[in-house]
Formats: C-alpha cells, sequence, structure tokens
C-alpha cells in the first residue's frame, strides 16, 4: 500500500493552479499555450477540459463555453507559473487560482524533478 504524503516539506510539495482559456481557442491553439508551459518546465502536468461557465460581466449575466485548464507545479514554481498565465492570457480580468495538493510520494517527486528536465 502507497502512503499519501500528508505533510510536504516547503520545498518539495506540490500545486494545483486552475485558469480558464476562452472556449473560441480551437485544440491546436490551447495545445500550443499548454505546450509552452510544459516545454518552460513551469508545470509538470496540465489537463484540458471544456466546460460552460456561468458569470456575471459588465452587469450581464454571461454563459458560454471555456476551457478549463488545470495544471500541477512544484510549490516553488507556482509563483512564475502564475505570472507566465498572467502574461499571455487573452482575458482582462483572468480566473487563477490554486491551493496545495497532497499525492503519493512518487508522484510529488516526479513533479518536482521539473526544473532539471531539459527543454526539447
Amino acid at each position: 500500500m502507497v502512503t499519501p504524503r500528508t505533510t510536504p516539506g516547503m520545498g518539495d510539495g506540490i500545486m494545483m493552479v486552475q485558469t480558464t482559456l476562452p472556449g473560441e481557442m480551437n485544440e491546436a491553439e490551447l495545445g500550443q499555450w499548454c505546450q509552452g508551459l510544459i516545454d518552460s518546465n513551469l508545470a509538470a502536468c496540465i489537463d484540458m477540459k471544456k466546460v460552460r461557465s456561468i458569470f456575471r460581466w459588465n452587469q450581464e449575466v454571461v454563459s458560454e463555453f471555456e476551457w478549463q485548464v488545470q495544471m500541477v507545479t512544484p510549490i516553488m514554481t507556482k509563483d512564475s507559473l502564475v505570472s507566465r498565465i498572467k502574461s499571455t492570457h487573452p482575458y482582462d480580468v483572468p480566473e487563477i487560482t490554486w491551493w496545495p495538493a497532497e499525492a503519493i510520494q512518487e508522484y510529488s517527486e516526479w513533479v518536482n524533478k521539473i526544473q532539471s528536465r531539459k527543454s526539447n
């Protein structure tokens, strides 16, 4: 049985970072945006899925499809990842949220090795 990490050290913990991107982006554009984060060693893994978002914008209720993008990154890389998302995001006020995650030790160690991975 594998025991989950319940108290990761400051340098070896992992974070989940989430944003949404316009649903009009096609899969190739979305893939290119995400690939840039992987190639820059800012995220170890990225999940993407189409969701319907309902929100109020400029006093109007809006309901539209968006891409929900969830990234896994080391705690020490989170600020750089958030900065990159903000600088490349097409929205005026992007949703960028994050939270610490617990994982099995092997996965946490794998995520934390992204800084030593080589870009192609």
